[in-house]
């Protein structure tokens, strides 16, 4: 007895059925079969302005751009100016800058579909023992294949916007670290300069107190040959010529050492700058700022790219968060394929096809849960160097405010002792001159002025060069353009 078909509603009812029942099934498995990334992980606090110290209020912190010219010396601006363009320390953050942007386009490139066209040719003998049926086994045939595929995979949950923006933080950052390392090669620059200008005046200075000891060994030499003394004062007179004479040799070779220190900041040879003699008294000192404002944090390059570094760890994490959801990939090809070159462009050849593709993660947890922890880590880690990175900014403003102030107030002592050692050395050549003393007592009170130059010396190069410090713990005049990097070169 033969069994019915079944009605053709009834087929209908039977397939809808089982396409729910597929359905069904398919949700089930990404509500159960996807891994669980377990519980959420709460990332190290930031740190704020208000709690490093900083004054929320605005306030004029910045530094001007190309800050060095605020200095007024031509010679310096030219330096820096050729390091900048020269330096080699810098050509390398240049070029971390270029391979970062470059990552980022790779990765915005394969987020977009895919397309690609293929041609392929191949002569081959086909076994005669093969799955391959007469008449094709055991011959040797010719065959071709043209085709093209398209791919892509839709973002449904957000990884590949956060890979993409995970490597644009990276790039960001390595704006910002070539912009840091260009503060502080400009930086090295002025202080390097500063501290051969004042190699320079203490040079005057012990010339000035060379020639002066010479005066008292003649001087002493006849008041020995007068009776008036003895060997001792004349040894300790001829001891004191040589010393002088050996503080000024001294202080030229540290000269050329700044020098050719020069040079190589400039990216130049060490001996290229052998007549560069600068003058404590062409640099002026710049404006400091008496508190400083949470605008030092957008400023300071450093801190920028410990930041972006914050924000590309932050979507890493996002990333591997995504990859516990499904991948879904939709591909499809269309081209040519016949066995024998002749037949490769008959309209029998053609061949066509879409491949949908779905991958879930179901036994894969424990990797994926790792990775994401180490992700997490990451993120902390970052988290960490961006707080160290702003407390260390604050730190290294707020110890150049306070060695400038407490200069300005030495400048003022400074200036007190210099008068007065000036006023006694003027009382002295008086006296001589009116025939009431000898001019060894003028030589003698003249080496309380050298002693007192010598000083102001060392002050104002200080004063100078804590001002350098400023205006790099400051930002060096730059200002946070990274937000509006593309993933095109600059």
């Amino acid at each position: 007895m033969n069994t019915p078909s079944p009605l053709p509603s009834t087929r209908s009812a039977l397939a809808a059925h089982f396409a729910v029942s597929a359905l069904a099934l398919a949700a089930a498995l990404l509500l159960v079969g996807c891994a669980s990334p377990g519980p959420a992980h709460t990332p190290l606090a930031q740190t704020t302005p208000s709690a490093a110290g900083l004054n929320a209020a605005a306030t004029d912190t910045a530094a001007p751009s190309q800050w060095w010219k605020a200095l007024g010396d031509e010679q310096l601006n030219t330096l820096i100016d050729q390091a900048l363009q020269g330096n080699p320390s810098l050509a390398v953050s240049r070029a971390r800058l270029e391979q970062a942007v470059a990552l980022s386009q790779v990765r915005e490139a394969a987020n977009g579909p895919q397309a690609t066209l293929g041609v392929d040719a191949t002569r081959q003998r086909y076994t005669a023992n093969g799955l391959v049926p007469a008449p094709v086994a055991g011959n040797t045939y010719n065959s071709g294949t043209v085709q093209a595929s398209l791919s892509w995979s839709p973002d449904f949950f957000g990884q590949h916007a956060a890979e993409l923006q995970a490597a644009l933080g990276q790039a960001r950052a390595a704006q910002a670290d070539a912009a840091a390392a260009a503060n502080t090669l400009a930086a090295q620059v002025g202080r390097s300069y500063v501290a051969l200008a004042r190699l320079v005046a203490q040079r005057d200075v012990a010339t000035r107190a060379l020639a002066q000891r010479e005066e008292q060994r003649k001087l002493t030499q006849e008041r020995t040959a007068a009776g008036l003394d003895s060997q001792v004062e004349l040894t300790q007179a001829q001891a004191a010529v040589p010393d002088a004479r050996t503080q000024i040799e001294a202080l030229e070779e540290q000269i050329t050492l700044g020098r050719r220190q020069l040079a190589v900041l400039t990216g130049q040879a060490p001996d290229a700058l052998p007549t560069v003699t600068p003058q404590l008294a062409t640099l002026q000192p710049t404006a400091v700022p008496e508190v400083l404002g949470a605008d030092l944090l957008g400023r300071r390059p450093d801190v920028v790219a410990a930041r972006w570094r914050v924000e590309a760890a932050t979507q890493s994490v996002n990333s591997a968060r995504s990859e516990f959801y499904p991948n879904i990939n939709i591909g499809a090809f269309i081209g040519l394929n016949s066995l024998g070159l002749d037949r490769l462009f008959n309209g029998s050849s053609r061949q066509m096809g879409v491949t949908p593709a779905l991958r879930l993660p179901i036994f894969d947890g424990g990797r994926l849960r790792a990775q994401l922890g180490g992700r997490a880590a990451e993120l902390d880690a970052a988290i960490a160097q961006y707080n160290a990175a702003v407390l260390d900014a604050v730190k290294e403003a707020g110890d150049a405010v306070a060695s400038i102030q407490s200069l300005t107030r030495q400048q003022a002592l400074q200036d007190e002792a210099v008068a007065s050692a000036e006023k006694a050395y003027r009382f002295a050549q008086e006296r001589y001159r009116a025939g009431l003393g000898n001019y060894l007592v003028v030589l003698s009170t003249e080496s309380q002025v050298l002693a007192q130059r010598r000083l102001a010396v060392d002050l104002r190069a200080r004063q100078l060069d804590t001002r350098l410090v400023l205006m790099k713990a400051l930002g060096g005049g730059w200002t946070d353009d990274t937000a509006v990097l593309h993933t095109a070169a600059k």
